[in-house]
C-alpha cells in the first residue's frame, strides 16, 4: 500500500511540474493592455495626455512581471512581451522583469496586439484585458476603437479583443490559457474559451470599480500564471469552422460608406459591414482596414 501511495505521489508531482522537467522548452506569448489593470478606472489613466498616466503605466508592467514571473516558475524558458495598448508604447522597458523580451510599437501590421505569434509558442497570455463594447457594469469596455465600432462578430458570435486574439493565436495552433482583467472580462473569456485560467483584478459598479491593491493583483497574476502552465494540456487552441463571416456594426456613417469599398466587403445594414473568406487571416487583415478607411 506504502509503495502505491509513493508511486501515485511521484506521478502527481511530475504532471505539477508539466514543462519545467529539464530538457523541455516552453514558449509563452502574453499580450498586454491597459484598461483591465487594477485601479484603472477612467480614460485619462491609459492615455499619455493624462496626468495619472505614469503610475498606471508602472502597474501594467508590474502585472506584467508578475506573470513571466509565474511562467519563468512554471518552467517557461522563451517569454515574448508584446505592449498592446494605445501606442504600443507603454510598459517601462526598464522595470520589465529582464527574462522576457518586449515587443513595442505597432508594425502597421494586421496582427496588432498578437504581433509576434506563431506555431512555435506553447501558450498565449492575456493581460489588463477588457470586456467587449455595451457590457453593463465592465470597466473602459470597448471592441478595438471605442469611437468608431459597435461590435464584431465571426461565425455569428460577438467577441471582444480576448476572443479576436485568441482566434488569430487558434490559427497558429496556440491556446488562450489564462488572462486578467475586471469581471466582465473574466466571465466572457470562460463563456467563450470554458477551459482558462482567469483572474479579476476588479469588478465593476457602473463606472465604478471595486479593485485588489496592486500587490494582491500581482500575486494572484504570477500564481493564476503558473497554475495554467503547469496544467498546460488541458487547453485547446479557439478555433472556429471555415469559411469565416465577419460582420463589423460601425458608429459614423463616413466610415461605413468607406469601408465598405474593401475589396470583398459588403454593406448589410444602415451601421453593418459583411466580409466572407475562406482564410481566417484576411478576416483579420479585413477587420483592421475596414473601421479605419
Amino acid at each position: 500500500m506504502k509503495k502505491i501511495i509513493f508511486a501515485s505521489i511521484i506521478v502527481s508531482m511530475a504532471f505539477s511540474l508539466g514543462f519545467s522537467q529539464p530538457g523541455k522548452e516552453l514558449k509563452v506569448f502574453i499580450s498586454v493592455d491597459m484598461e483591465g489593470i487594477t485601479g484603472v478606472v477612467n480614460s485619462e489613466e491609459v492615455s499619455r495626455t493624462g496626468k495619472d498616466y505614469d503610475m498606471f503605466r508602472r502597474l501594467m508592467t508590474l502585472e506584467t512581471s508578475a506573470a513571466i514571473e509565474g511562467a519563468v516558475e512554471a518552467g517557461a524558458t522563451h517569454i515574448v512581451v508584446r505592449d498592446g495598448h494605445g501606442t504600443a508604447r507603454n510598459i517601462l522597458p526598464e522595470l520589465l522583469d529582464p527574462r522576457a523580451l518586449l515587443m513595442r510599437d505597432w508594425s502597421g501590421g494586421p496582427m496588432s496586439m498578437m504581433e509576434g505569434i506563431d506555431e512555435t509558442f506553447d501558450a498565449v497570455i492575456f493581460i489588463g484585458y477588457h470586456a467587449k463594447a455595451g457590457v453593463p457594469n465592465a470597466t473602459l469596455e470597448h471592441t478595438k476603437s471605442g469611437s468608431a465600432i459597435t461590435d464584431v462578430t465571426i461565425n455569428g458570435v460577438s467577441l471582444p479583443e480576448a476572443g479576436i486574439n485568441a482566434l488569430i493565436a487558434g490559427h497558429f495552433g496556440v491556446p488562450v490559457v489564462f488572462a486578467s482583467g475586471d469581471r466582465a472580462l473574466c466571465d466572457q473569456v470562460i463563456g467563450l474559451f470554458a477551459d482558462i485560467e482567469t483572474v479579476a483584478v476588479k469588478e465593476g459598479l457602473g463606472k465604478a470599480a471595486l479593485n485588489h491593491h496592486p500587490e494582491v493583483a500581482g500575486q494572484k497574476i504570477r500564481e493564476g500564471v503558473k497554475t495554467s502552465l503547469q496544467n498546460i494540456n488541458k487547453y485547446k487552441p479557439y478555433k472556429m469552422q471555415s469559411p469565416y463571416s465577419l460582420v463589423l456594426t460601425l458608429k459614423i456613417e463616413e466610415l461605413v460608406y468607406n469601408g465598405a469599398h474593401y475589396p470583398g466587403a459588403e454593406r448589410t445594414g444602415d451601421w453593418e459591414l459583411t466580409y466572407k473568406n475562406n482564410d481566417l487571416m484576411e478576416v483579420i487583415k479585413a477587420l483592421f482596414w475596414m473601421y479605419k478607411m
